[in-house]
Order: structure tokens, then C-alpha cells, then sequence
């Protein structure tokens, strides 16, 4: 009988015993050593590790991103918080799409503020304290808040039409650089005063018609255009092809206010940073350079009090 070949481990050889695999696994890849001898990809970056430094300092300043006032999108309503900052407003009669009082809220200036409301014939929303903390993005709002229509703003090119309606010579003030929006409110103020025709301003790093430059214009804003331009130098450059005189004022301007013989025609005044002044390329531009004379050592005014300056002496000249 022919004997049959038994291998390793085969069972049906006669007083064979399957061996358990206790013990060392064989030697390579295999055996219960091999998931951890597995890749377990690349190591993640230190900011996406929840136990490292890194990762809580990543946390920390999301937080703090979430938690900051988003800056207001172009066009956008703005808020105004607070009894008295709203009463000023409503006094100034400053545009209010709407007004938010917190529930239960009564004293004189809650008072004084329904009754200028009613005046100006404004709704009146109550709401919860909670949701006047979101809307104004945690502002102290003291239970009172002012939603403000977005400004409607002109195009340079508007304010020459305003002029020739009213059959006078185009008086334009520019401002370059200026970003306190007080001081575009007294600009505002001093060009509705002495005739000019409009204010125009930047589109961006510029101060803007917020609730601050309203109520310094003291009301004038209502009543004078005011226009943004895309860039000051450009506009400049087609106020002079429309035949306007551009004149720019410096400290160590060519011609003395006093001396300025432009003032009678159509004419634009640019007024710069009380810091800075006007900016390089747009004095370049400037068809003369024109100096306040002052008797102390002050070296500069500021922007709302120089253009009140010399738009009274442009105004004197066209009387």
C-alpha cells in the first residue's frame, strides 16, 4: 500500500496534534504584532492637535474674531445706542428707519424720545433686552436704539447739475484723506453756510455720513449733496475738463487766501488731513496751492475749521 506524503500540521496523520499558535508569531510583517506595525498617516499640524498649545491658542482667537463688531457692509443700516446719543439724534433730525426701546423702559428721556418719534412720525418697535445686545453687537444701549437709514450718496457729477440749475458757478468742496467723521460733519456744515454746491469724498479711507457726521453738520447734511468718488484724482481731473478751476489748500501753498483771484468762478476747493494735508498726486494736480496766513505758530487747522475759512473768503469774493 502506497504511504501517503503527510505534511506539517495535517490532520489526518495518524496521532498528529494541531499545535496552538501561542508563543512567538513568526518572524516579519505577520502575527499579533502587525496592527501596530501599521501607518497611521502623517502627524497632524499642532494647530489641529486639541492637547497642544498651538490648537487652544487657534481656539482662543476665533473666539475672539466671533465676538468682535463686524465692520458695516457698504450700504448698510447703522446703529446708534444709547438715551442721549438717540435723543441728539433725534434732535438733529438725523434720518431714523426705526427706533428700539426695551420693554418697561419709562423715564424723561424715554419720554422725550416718543415724543420726538411722534414728531418725525417714526416707528417705535419694543423688544427685549437680548435682542437690542444683538443688534447693536453688545453696544450699552441702555435700553434705547436708533436704526439709521443707509446715506444716499451722489456722484460728483451731480453736484455740477445742482449748480447749473440754479444758474450759479459750480463751488465743490473735496476732502483727501480726512477720516474723522466730525470733521466731514463740519465741512458739511461750513459748505451748506457759504454756497457751495456739495462735499465730495473718498470711497474708501475716508471718513463717511455716519450718525457722528450728521449730527455735527447740524442739519446741513439734509440739505447739501454729498458724493463719493471712486478715485479723488480722476474726479479732479474731470472737474477741470468741465472747465473748474481746482485749487488745494497748504501750508506753504504759492498764493495767500487773501490773494486767491479764483474764488468768483467755478471752482474746487481741496481740503487734506490736519496731519498730512493733501496727498502727493492730488496736489500735483492742483491748478494752484493756497495758504490760510496765520499770525501765531500754528502750523495747520484742522479740516472742517480750514474749509470754513476759506470758502467764507471765497464767499466774500462772490458776493
Amino acid at each position: 500500500m502506497e504511504r501517503e506524503e503527510l505534511m506539517p500540521g495535517n490532520s489526518k496523520r495518524q496521532g498528529a496534534v494541531r499545535k496552538s499558535s501561542k508563543g512567538n508569531p513568526t518572524a516579519g510583517s505577520g502575527g499579533r504584532r502587525r496592527r501596530g506595525l501599521e501607518g497611521k498617516g502623517p502627524t497632524p499640524r499642532a494647530e489641529e492637535r486639541p492637547n497642544h498649545k498651538a490648537y487652544k491658542m487657534a481656539r482662543a482667537a476665533d473666539k475672539r474674531e466671533q465676538s468682535r463688531p463686524r465692520r458695516k457692509a457698504d450700504g448698510a443700516s447703522e446703529w446708534v445706542a444709547g438715551r442721549n446719543p438717540v435723543v441728539e439724534l433725534l434732535r438733529e433730525q438725523v434720518p431714523v428707519k426705526g427706533l428700539y426701546v426695551a420693554d418697561g423702559e419709562r423715564d424723561d428721556r424715554i419720554r422725550e424720545i416718543f415724543r420726538l418719534a411722534a414728531e418725525q412720525h417714526l416707528p417705535i418697535i419694543e423688544s427685549g433686552r437680548a435682542e437690542l445686545d444683538k443688534l447693536t453687537l453688545g453696544a450699552v444701549h441702555q435700553g434705547v436704539a436708533a436704526k439709521l437709514e443707509p446715506y444716499d450718496y451722489a456722484k460728483p457729477d451731480d453736484l455740477l447739475a445742482i449748480a447749473e440749475e440754479l444758474g450759479e458757478p459750480p463751488l465743490v468742496v473735496v476732502l483727501d484723506g480726512v477720516t474723522d467723521p466730525r470733521n466731514l460733519g463740519a465741512v458739511v456744515r461750513s459748505a451748506s453756510g457759504f454756497g457751495a454746491h456739495g462735499v465730495v469724498i473718498a470711497e474708501r479711507r475716508s471718513a463717511q455720513m455716519t450718525a457722528s457726521a450728521w449730527k455735527t453738520s447740524a442739519g446741513a447734511a439734509a440739505r447739501l449733496r454729498v458724493a463719493r468718488a471712486t478715485n479723488l484724482t480722476r474726479t479732479l481731473k474731470a472737474y477741470q475738463e468741465a472747465g473748474l478751476m481746482v485749487v488745494g489748500l497748504a501750508a506753504d501753498g504759492d498764493v495767500s487766501l487773501p490773494e486767491l483771484e479764483l474764488g468768483d468762478g467755478p471752482l474746487v476747493v481741496v481740503v487734506g488731513s490736519e496731519g498730512k494735508g493733501i496727498s502727493r498726486l492730488v496736489g500735483e494736480t492742483c491748478d494752484q496751492l493756497v495758504s490760510i496766513p496765520m499770525s501765531s505758530g500754528l502750523e495747520s487747522l484742522n479740516a472742517g475749521v480750514a474749509a470754513g475759512v476759506a470758502l467764507y473768503a471765497i464767499a466774500q469774493s462772490r458776493a
